[in-house]
């Protein structure tokens, strides 16, 4: 049974309504794709993280509720629509994410920069990008970097030593080297990563990883609590309490992050908005 902290409401409003209606059969956000547990509160405001480049992943990493197999050919028009939904919802801060497409050459990140591009083009508002690892791809971090993103996250998820059971296809200290590529080809670039906790990991190693992140010039740090979306998923074998991600956050800023969201709700993009204005 979940503690009573991980109770969340059930989704009403106006604002979830409009939105839920602009994003059916136009487009996908990993809001409803990945269960987030945030829904009700996010899309009742008007906010959103966005799924391009189809719902389909080419990994299938065992925590993660996002379908997994061969991929849809990709939608040229998806910039357009993603721009459109956001300008008409008056969103002011929109993060733009996507499924890992390792059949693709540049894995995707064409189509993350004609995203930024457009929205930029016809609305008023930030855009964080949330990408996949690229295969450590150079050019398309390049790419991306070209459409001057206000955040550049990419989430490194788990600890060291649980990382090849949890991300197969990709190593800890790739997805570490990511992080340091975009800091160096830009060091004004603002970048954020996530930890989720309840796999299995120990306080340390948890510690661990965030100092690697600082290494890394990782700006902006979020920690949340792993919840399984069902019996076939990694078990969680933790839940940590409010407290514990309380502490977890003050280590955060005490390493330097200009901004840490930590709690057991907290995922990648939870008041993204707010690190834009503290970092």
């Amino acid at each position: 049974m979940k503690p009573d902290w991980l109770k969340v409401k059930i989704p009403l409003g106006g604002s979830y309504v409009k939105l839920k209606s602009l994003v059916t059969g136009s487009t996908h956000t990993i809001c409803e794709e990945a269960k987030c547990p945030n829904l009700a509160e996010c899309w009742g405001r008007g906010t959103a993280t966005f799924l391009i480049l189809g719902d389909y992943c080419t990994r299938n990493c065992p925590y993660c509720d996002v379908k997994h197999g061969i991929p849809l050919k990709v939608d040229p028009h998806e910039p357009e629509k993603v721009a459109n939904i956001i300008k008409e919802m008056g969103i002011r801060y929109a993060v733009i994410t996507s499924v890992t497409r390792d059949d693709l050459q540049d894995g995707g990140a064409r189509m993350f920069k004609k995203t930024i591009t457009a929205i930029k083009k016809i609305a008023q508002a930030k855009v964080e990008v949330l990408t996949p690892d690229f295969r450590g791809n150079i050019d398309s971090i390049k790419s991306i970097l070209a459409a001057e993103p206000d955040v550049f996250a990419h989430n490194i998820e788990t600890v060291e030593r649980l990382f090849p059971t949890m991300r197969p296809g990709y190593t800890y200290n790739q997805s570490l080297q990511f992080l340091k590529n975009i800091k160096e080809m830009n060091p004004k670039q603002a970048t954020k990563s996530s930890i989720m906790l309840g796999l299995g990991e120990i306080d340390k190693e948890v510690i661990k990883t965030m100092r690697a992140l600082r290494f890394a010039k990782v700006d902006i740090l979020t920690l949340g609590q792993y919840l399984q979306p069902s019996k076939d998923h990694t078990p969680v074998l933790k839940y940590y309490t409010p407290e514990e991600f309380s502490e977890f956050k003050r280590i955060g800023y005490e390493l330097g992050f200009s901004h840490v969201e930590s709690g057991p709700l907290v995922r990648s993009s939870y008041h993204a908005e707010d690190a834009v204005h503290e970092s």
